[in-house]
């Protein structure tokens, strides 16, 4: 069975930037099936691997290694001619989004080939989480229908996942690491896993980072109801890093 769930552009586009996704606690590739088509509308080309497992990281320095090299190898086979296209973008969500970041700390160096920058969407707290029943798990992810059911139907999300706790050392290594590609945090503004303050403080604290909280969104920010301003927020961001980061619109009047 293939390790990869691709997606492709349209036919005949020029492919603007490579995105490899990596899932969070419980979630399969499928999860960002509706995620994967909206980037590779725009003409990215976007993989998605499966998730870390979370056991390894107790020796953060060996399982970020591993984890970098799967990501390494995903990444140069999205190149099915010539070289991978660039910008590459990791984007990861929830455990996904804690090793993101713990690569990013130790590729600061874009010269090694990974990343240009990286998106962190739904972050966690260090402390584990505690939800009861699924639709208690549903209700801190979701209130998105179409995601509920998608979680809901696939037989290899694993129910209760958001029990499991994040490495405290996965977790600060945002902080500890030198990150110093640009990263979009992105965080629902309801999201109970969150610590909002945290976020507020690594944003200020890396040298080119941006905080954007969806307004309604609980933890499953990129597949909550937002999820198309959520997704038009990533590509925002994917085509200002193609713009040496100036933004391609700015506001100059308006009335909201």
């Amino acid at each position: 069975m293939t390790q990869y769930s691709d997606y492709h552009g349209p036919e005949g586009l020029r492919v603007r930037g490579t995105v490899v996704v990596v899932p969070g606690r419980g979630e399969t590739r499928a999860t960002y099936a509706r995620f994967g088509r909206r980037l590779a509308a725009d003409a990215y080309r976007v993989r998605v691997i499966d998730g870390p497992g979370l056991d390894g990281f107790g020796d953060l320095e060996a399982a970020t290694s591993a984890f970098a090299a799967r990501v390494a190898e995903a990444v140069e086979g999205t190149a099915s001619e010539g070289d991978v296209a660039r910008p590459v973008v990791l984007v990861g969500a929830d455990s996904g989004a804690a090793a993101v970041a713990a690569l990013a700390g130790r590729t600061g160096d874009t010269s090694a080939g990974l990343p240009d920058a990286v998106v962190l969407a739904g972050l966690p707290a260090r402390a584990a989480d505690t939800v009861g029943t699924w639709d208690d798990e549903l209700t801190v992810r979701t209130s998105c229908p179409a995601h509920r059911g998608v979680l809901t139907e696939d037989p290899e999300v694993r129910r209760g996942a958001l029990h499991d706790a994040v490495p405290d050392a996965l977790l600060t290594d945002l902080n500890d690491g030198e990150v110093d590609v640009p990263v979009l945090l992105l965080v629902g503004d309801t999201d109970p896993l969150a610590d909002h303050e945290a976020l507020a403080r690594t944003a200020k604290s890396l040298p080119r980072a941006r905080l954007s909280a969806v307004h309604g969104a609980h933890h499953d920010v990129l597949n909550d109801l937002q999820h198309r301003s959520a997704a038009a927020e990533v590509v925002t961001f994917l085509e200002t890093l193609r713009n040496d980061l100036s933004p391609v619109v700015t506001v100059r009047s308006s009335a909201w």
